[in-house]
């Protein structure tokens, strides 16, 4: 062991271990996919640090499966979290997370989930290997269970061959990968992953949301994952819940969200400006980028509509077809209906908002 050992801490000095696909990891003591017909719900939940508002009468009702959790900066994403975790007290309300009391029952309640957090959680200090054996005991393992499943872990995210080197000398992709192995070292049923992929480049996000996928789809576990990257959310998850200033304001099948507006795509020439004005005040709502808008389709009569406003406007059709919608469409139109008219999510995901519900960044103070 001492050989191997010295074997792997030169080797891991020199090269970052990639995997083109994570290998698979075992349930401990031949664990089933779980039961629970909901894993999270609440009810009127309501948490406030002193007069800021920062969940404000939740109701969710989440199934097993993967689902992405979504909202503008200071919505109460981060707060929904450790109230899952059962970390923070609550005002008034309740909730279970898989049948536990959130109110009551948080030790029993973090037993069974992993916790991915987005802010650094790691002892620089420490080696991998030992930093994830520790995260074990901290939740109750014993020393040697600990150490086992320490191995197997940092082996299924990647890091076989650099679990004797210290965390200090990782770059940020294995940083992410070390502390996903602590959420998964005692094998939880739900795992809640706060911005995963954040300061990744392209290998090691990839790499990072293949063993995401891999661990709902073969493991049987669940996850609720909250990331700014409308992609990476898609890719894992089936199911979305999106909050705004502390609120529900959708949660469901993305499939079944994305139903709710359907839109025709156009790509026109010779006067955008005018069959655009054209459409309006024939009562249709018009997306426009550049020469390409889309029109929200509301029967097959729409088609008509488009063709008779291009005729009365002399604008050429180049392109007509029914338009796909992403979830950042998704997103993009349930923003839009709130008062907010932007273009991209990064507008409302990625920088700083400060007209976003502040109770959220007073809240991350005190908690």
């Amino acid at each position: 062991m001492a050989l191997e050992n010295d074997l792997e801490r030169a080797g891991g000095c020199l090269i970052e271990h990639r995997q083109v696909v994570p290998p698979t990891i075992h349930r401990i003591d031949g664990a089933v996919p779980m039961t629970e017909e909901w894993i999270v719900e609440t009810h009127d939940l309501v948490k406030k640090y002193g007069e800021h508002l920062a969940l404000d009468g939740i109701n969710l009702a989440v199934r097993p499966g993967a689902t992405g959790l979504l909202g503008p900066n200071g919505a109460g994403k981060s707060t929904l979290l450790k109230t899952i975790l059962g970390l923070i007290a609550l005002t008034s309300g309740g909730g279970k997370v898989l049948g536990h009391d959130i109110a009551t029952e948080g030790a029993k309640i973090r037993q069974r989930i992993g916790y991915m957090p987005e802010y650094d959680c790691l002892i620089p200090e420490m080696e991998a290997i030992h930093q994830v054996r520790y995260a074990g005991e901290l939740l109750g393992m014993n020393s040697i269970s600990a150490v086992q499943r320490a191995h197997e872990v940092l082996e299924y995210v990647g890091l076989r061959d650099q679990r004797y080197r210290t965390v200090s000398t990782f770059s940020t992709g294995m940083e992410q990968a070390t502390k996903l192995a602590c959420s998964l070292i005692h094998d939880p049923d739900l795992l809640l992953c706060d911005e995963p992929t954040n300061g990744l480049d392209s290998n090691a996000r990839g790499f990072m949301l293949d063993t995401l996928f891999q661990v709902v789809k073969q493991g049987g576990r669940s996850i609720i994952m909250s990331s700014h990257l409308m992609d990476d959310v898609e890719r894992i998850c089936d199911r979305m819940l999106m909050i705004h200033k502390g609120q529900v304001i959708a949660q469901g099948r993305i499939e079944d969200l994305k139903a709710i507006d359907r839109e025709i795509e156009i790509s026109v020439w010779g006067g955008a400006s005018r069959i655009e004005e054209k459409l309006k005040d024939m009562g249709q709502s018009v997306r426009r980028t550049g020469r390409v808008m889309r029109i929200t389709r509301i029967d097959d009569s729409t088609y008509g509509t488009i063709i008779k406003a291009a005729a009365e406007t002399s604008v050429q059709i180049r392109k007509m077809e029914d338009y796909e919608p992403s979830l950042e469409d998704l997103f993009i139109v349930i923003m839009d209906r709130l008062g907010y008219s932007v273009k991209s999510s990064k507008d409302l995901l990625g920088g700083n908002t400060p007209t976003m519900d502040h109770a959220a960044q007073l809240g991350r103070k005190v908690a």
